[in-house]
């Protein structure tokens, strides 16, 4: 496993957007110089790359609650009410309850994570990412010792969310991970973007983000969190398990059933841009690599 991170940056010190390239420079530099290890090479490899735009980022993104084109979450989701805010922690858990946001957050360390995000359509981002580990959130309602996984669950509301009146999945959206997946330090819970809160149509007020997995992993506006010793069932690979596993780890070898992963069109490049290839884990491999030793990431796809 990846060591813990060490950043000390909080949402006040969070570059603008306008700026941020002198900043990415900076840590790429730090990176050359050995400055950096474990989970934050990760991140210095990534500030070399340029974030897209948050006009990128909040207007081409899928949350079917809201709509199947991706100009839909934009358009509907501010109907979406974020506050108040709770987060129901249960299951095999010390200190089962319903969390509310600002009692999270009050006990949270913020930080700034620049990730590559790839979705399983082919099109990929970098994101600037504003959350906290998923772990410390974890240890605050206290694993218990046989728990092996944990499940996710996304708020319905079907007079907010248009989109849950068709059938495209089967309601609400679930999602889950291996507790070690989920206790990486990579593995976060993500409340803002360029340090701004986070849209509704991105999935606020608390989404999680698994940059080494495909984005439809990263469920958004979680309202529950429960932790299991059985592997839980998640949206897309009950509605067809065939093209969606389990795992859904970022994986150039392994091609979609209609469509191939080896490459990705980087969203923001212009119409004619070129594919760029897809690398395995998204890119985080140094990091993650170890967690699924020995397995067959054909079969447990």
């Amino acid at each position: 496993m990846a060591n813990r991170w060490t950043n000390t940056l909080r949402e006040r010190d969070v570059t603008p957007e306008g700026v941020y390239l002198n900043r990415r420079q900076m840590i790429a530099g730090a990176a050359g110089l050995g400055l950096i290890g474990g989970a934050g090479a990760a991140q210095a490899q990534d500030d070399a790359l340029e974030p897209n735009s948050w006009e990128d980022i909040t207007s081409y993104n899928n949350y079917y609650e809201f709509g199947t084109d991706k100009g839909d979450p934009a358009r509907y989701a501010d109907a979406l009410t974020i506050e108040p805010w709770s987060v129901r922690i249960d299951g095999m858990v010390d200190k089962p309850g319903d969390y509310a946001f600002d009692e999270i957050m009050a006990k949270m360390s913020v930080e700034e994570r620049l990730y590559r995000f790839r979705c399983v359509e082919a099109w990929s981002m970098v994101v600037p990412w504003n959350g906290f580990e998923l772990a410390d959130l974890l240890n605050l309602a206290g694993v218990q010792s046989g728990a092996k996984y944990v499940a996710f669950e996304t708020v319905l509301r079907p007079d907010e969310m248009p989109g849950v009146r068709y059938p495209v999945l089967d309601w609400p959206y679930v999602e889950g991970l291996r507790l070690d997946e989920a206790m990486h330090p990579l593995t976060i819970m993500a409340t803002g973007i360029y340090g701004r809160d986070i849209p509704n149509q991105n999935g606020a007020p608390l989404r999680l983000i698994v940059p080494w997995k495909y984005g439809f992993k990263s469920i958004k506006s979680v309202v529950r969190i429960t932790l299991t010793d059985k592997e839980p069932p998640t949206s897309w690979n009950k509605a067809n398990a065939r093209e969606y596993g389990f795992y859904s780890n970022v994986n150039p070898e392994v091609d979609h059933p209609r469509w191939s992963q080896a490459t990705e069109r980087r969203i923001g490049g212009g119409l004619f841009s070129p594919r760029i290839p897809t690398q395995m884990f998204n890119g985080y491999g140094d990091e993650v690599a170890a967690l699924y030793e020995g397995m067959d990431l054909t079969q447990k796809f």
